[in-house]
């Protein structure tokens, strides 16, 4: 996210792939070896990268600087309904929500406070780097609203494969009905009651879409969307990662812009 900052005596290196899906992301020993060797370890945190939490730990514990960003930029709780279905739920992330990246604002300060860190023990350039990131993604925010400005208020309505869009729907007004895989992680397990619940759900609130996941198999959205029946569609977005070239999500912004666009478009009138 800063590397407008990185120059000959710096050097960065990303984990996760394109298209991983931070939930269930394995890090392999030489990654772990980098993390071993780095000035700094940055990661989302609140339980959201599950397969790397032991290895985080076990770096910071030999000394290597972790910053957790996700706890530092106000999170939102989860609802009462997430904090039930956690109590059976293995892959629960507790008590806060992670997916901070879908309020652009929290995205905004998350740049500020990565390159005020790097600053500490680096080069100043990456405060004001960060500072200048923090600058485009407000400016994005901007259009993002006005684009999701365009659903009709009796149409504001969200089913996601997993509470992932809680953030969106708190900035950007909407409402999230219902989620097809229980808890805040796509490696929860939906069962039949649940469904049939979301299925009449779904029906009673007049729900034109079902929003999934690019990193995922949309076949049990699509069998969902079948039972409903009518015209329910069913939407992937880029939840978890960006997308390669040519998928109109090549950076954050034009991730957002790209998710912010086609869920505008499933459902206007």
């Amino acid at each position: 996210i800063l590397t407008c900052a990185l120059g000959d005596d710096s050097s960065m290196s990303v984990l996760m792939p394109l298209g991983a899906d931070p939930h269930d992301f394995q890090a392999s020993s030489a990654q772990v070896a980098l993390m071993a060797g780095a000035d700094l370890v940055v990661v989302n945190g609140l339980g959201l990268e599950e397969g790397v939490l032991d290895a985080v730990e076990n770096v910071e514990a030999d000394g290597v600087s972790v910053l957790e960003i996700a706890a530092l930029v106000d999170p939102l709780p989860f609802g009462e309904e997430h904090s039930e279905e956690e109590s059976h739920d293995d892959h629960g992330h507790g008590e806060f929500d992670p997916h901070f990246w879908f309020d652009m604002e929290r995205m905004a300060l998350a740049a500020e406070l990565i390159g005020a860190e790097l600053a500490v023990n680096g080069d100043e350039s990456f405060a004001s780097c960060g500072e200048s990131v923090a600058g485009e993604i407000r400016a994005t925010d901007v259009l993002v609203a006005d684009t999701l400005s365009s659903v009709q208020e009796a149409n504001r309505v969200l089913v996601t494969d997993h509470d992932a869009l809680g953030y969106l729907a708190e900035r950007y007004d909407f409402d999230v009905v219902g989620v097809v895989i229980p808890g805040g992680s796509t490696l929860g397990d939906a069962n039949s009651s649940d469904l049939a619940d979301l299925v009449a759900t779904i029906q009673n609130e007049g729900v034109r879409a079902i929003f999934g996941n690019t990193a995922g198999s949309p076949a049990l959205l699509e069998t969902l969307a079948a039972e409903v029946g009518g015209d329910v569609q069913v939407v992937e977005l880029f939840v978890g990662s960006l997308g390669g070239p040519a998928s109109g999500a090549e950076s954050y912004a034009e991730m957002m812009m790209t998710n912010a666009t086609r869920i505008a478009s499933a459902l206007a009138d």
